[in-house]
This record gives structure tokens, sequence and C-alpha cells, in this order.
């Protein structure tokens, strides 16, 4: 019976030509599995009109094919917004970047870049995201560059002894697309990391006022590299056996104080956070927080300013929130995001959440109203995989 396929013993070598084929008469009815190798075609001699559509198929092609000569091999092209749905191992040309891209199964790359790869902190993969949380002071160590997302959050300011504000909530900064940072401000821009190691500083809280021994302190500067969150002012003291002092100026601001007279809130960091809680009334009022400026005292409960919420880690979470002012018979509360409580009586108000960067709560009495410590800050940092 004749040969109703074509397979390799019955095809010379270089015997197929473009004069020899005529227009889509190669389907895959007509090909035997494994028959097609890179010694039976002359160069150049199959082209697109040579071939029916879908006629070529993985179990046409003989294993690991080598194709030689000095010409080329065009693949599919077109624009980004063009893009297939991607498929680990697929590849183009991408006409809009100018580069042959890749897809690793989760995104497309340039097929110069084979992807960040780093290491740093805790490591955890959520979403397609490689994620490096650090809660304290390290390196960020790239072997192989490219964009990466990040939230910075600085530690938060300590709240005032004695009918004092609360701490303002230390500095928020991310780039995560979409996301907010502190202040009201939209997401910065791009950061791409190169290879080298990155100093991670994370920002501590500060001290809460003490009576009779200190006032309270502003939190430190968490930092990412070149990128720097401010740390977040300490609240207003109140406490005559102390330093009367302002609420500072920081990241988030601390609040407002008053005793026989009245101090000022301190201001936020524009693209941080917000201002402490000024006018207050029989105490002190809140720290501002990230998302929310700390509430007066005079207009009801003076709480901290509410936090921002963040998902960079694959679950929302809200930090940065502002310290409590003190005051009686109601103190405020934190503001959301781990910013400390005042304290209406003569005991110690609430710190400030670990690794939230929130403000330490206000104490009220001049006896024993201690202020809350700020939370110490984090800095997360994030990118595909």
């Amino acid at each position: 019976m004749a040969n109703t396929k074509i397979t390799s013993n019955v095809i010379a070598d270089d015997a197929i030509t473009t004069a020899a084929i005529a227009d889509d008469a190669i389907t895959s009815a007509t090909i035997a599995d494994d028959a097609v190798t890179a010694d039976h075609i002359a160069e150049d001699a199959v082209t697109a009109t040579q071939l029916a559509p879908d006629s070529v198929t993985s179990s046409k092609i003989a294993e690991n094919p080598a194709l030689t000569g000095t010409g080329s091999l065009t693949i599919p092209k077109g624009t980004t917004g063009q893009r297939p749905t991607g498929a680990e191992g697929m590849i183009r040309y991408n006409t809009t970047e100018d580069y042959v891209e890749y897809h690793n199964g989760t995104t497309w790359f340039p097929a110069s870049q084979s992807g960040v790869q780093a290491s740093g902190g805790t490591e955890s993969l959520s979403g397609g995201y490689k994620i490096h949380v650090f809660a304290s002071s390290g390196t960020f160590t790239v072997t192989s560059g490219g964009e990466v997302e990040y939230l910075i959050i600085a530690g938060g300011g300590g709240g005032g002894s004695g009918t004092a504000g609360g701490g303002g909530a230390g500095g928020y900064r991310t780039n995560v697309s979409g996301a907010t940072s502190g202040g009201g401000a939209s997401a910065e821009g791009t950061f791409t990391a190169s290879p080298q190691g990155y100093t991670i500083t994370i920002g501590a809280g500060g001290a809460g006022g003490q009576v009779s021994v200190s006032n309270p302190a502003s939190g430190s500067d968490s930092v990412f590299g070149t990128i720097t969150s401010i740390g977040g002012g300490a609240g207003g003291e109140g406490n005559p056996n102390n330093t009367y002092s302002n609420g500072l100026n920081g990241g988030s601001g601390g609040g407002a104080w008053v005793y026989s007279s009245s101090g000022t809130a301190g201001s936020g960091t524009s693209g941080q956070g917000y201002a402490g809680g000024g006018n207050p009334s029989n105490g002190g009022s809140g720290g501002g927080g990230a998302g929310a400026v700390g509430v007066a005292g005079a207009t009801g409960n003076p709480d901290g300013g509410t936090g921002v919420s963040s998902s960079i880690t694959g679950s929302a979470v809200t930090r940065a929130g502002g310290g409590g002012g003190g005051k009686n018979p109601t103190a405020g509360a934190g503001g959301a995001g781990g910013g400390g409580a005042g304290h209406a009586s003569s005991s110690t108000a609430t710190s400030g959440t670990a690794n939230t960067g929130g403000g330490g709560g206000g104490g009220y009495t001049h006896s024993g109203g201690n202020g809350g410590s700020g939370g110490s800050g984090i800095v997360i940092i994030r990118y595909l995989v």
C-alpha cells in the first residue's frame, strides 16, 4: 500500500524546497509524528504560505530539532497591549518596548532579565510575589536586579506626660501601584534595584515623657537605601515638673498640650503623614497618623489620627496610627494602625505597637501620668517571581 503520510525515511536530505510544495499543501494529516527534522528541509524552503493553519504541532516535530544556517527565525510580535494570556515558556517580540520577552508562568520579563533575585529579612511567597519583611535592621542583598515595591515606616513619636499630646506616627512611604502613601499622597514612582547590598534601618519608637524625669522623644527614621521615612514627632509636654514643649514635627506631628497655658501641635511631612491635633482642652490632643490629622481635644475625645492600610504582604494591614491624647474624664484612643491610647489618670499611657510606627499615648496627671513610647518601624519589599 502506498505511503499516506510523510515520514523521514522517504524524504531525501534537502529534498523539500519552496518550488516543490504547493500553498497549504502541508497539513497535520500528511505529517507523521517526529517526521520533521532539520536535515530534511532545505534552507528557506518552508514559508507561511506552504503551511496550512495549525498543521505543525509538537507531536509532528522531532525532539530537540537543530536549526542551522546563517539566516533568521521570525517569532510572533506585537505591542504590550496585544500580549496573549501568558503561559510558562512563551516568547515574543514586544514592539512597544523594543525587546524580546518571555513569560515565566507569572508575568512577562525582558529576555535580558531573569527577574529579581534577592535575600534578606523574613522571606515568604504570596500571590506571585516574593516578600521580604524587615522588623529589625539588616541588609537587602540583590544578586539580579529589577523593579521592586516597598513600604517604609519610621518609628512613632513618644507621648508627653501630664495633660499631654499623643505622639505622631512614623513617616509612611510606599510605591505599591494603586496604594496610598502617608498624608494622602499617591504611591511613589517605580524603583529599580541593582545588584548590591541595600542597608535597611528600622527606626526605633521615641520614648514617652516621664514625670519629673524627661520629656518625650520623637521616633527614629527608617531607611531603605537612599529612601528615608521620617520618625514621628513627640507629643506636646504639658507637665510643669518637666519643661513644657510643643508637639514636635515629624513623619506625622505630635499632638498639642494644655495646662495653665497651651502649646501647638507638630506638623507632618508631605507625602508621609498628617499633623497632630491642635486646640487642646483639659488635656492633650491626638497625635497625627499617616491617614488623618489627630483629633483636637476641644472637639471631643482626643483620638490619634488613623493609619493607612497596605496589602503589600498579601493581606490588608493598617499601620502608622497616631497616639491618643491624655484627657480627663475620657482620654483619646490610639489611631487605627498601632497608635497607643492616652490616659485619664495617674498611670502610664499605652505605647504604640511594635513594627507599626504607631505613636505613643499621652499621659494626664502631673504626678504619674507618663507618656507611652512610640512603636518601632518596619520595611517591607516585594517583587514578582
